[in-house]
């Protein structure tokens, strides 16, 4: 696969210590961590139309991104 845009660890790569240490310790970051990745892929799946999608679905796959990276951002730095 190319190079997918948005990864968490290029997002914050001050924290990738924090996310690998998260990742290994701590079940809930780990699952939401793995639900991001999957949104990100599809998000770019889609733009680069590999798997087009409407306007609303890539609206809707975007939020959901931006709303799990906020997450797992105040979760690496609680």
């Amino acid at each position: 696969m190319t190079h997918v845009p948005h990864e968490l660890h290029e997002e914050f790569p001050e924290l990738t210590d924090k996310i690998h240490q998260l990742k290994t310790d701590n079940s809930h970051f780990n699952r939401m961590f793995e639900e991001y990745h999957e949104i990100n892929r599809a998000v770019h799946r889609a733009e680069t139309d590999v798997e087009p999608t409407d306007d609303a679905h890539m609206e809707d796959m975007r939020k959901k991104r931006l709303a799990l990276k906020d997450e797992l951002y105040a979760m690496l730095t609680a």
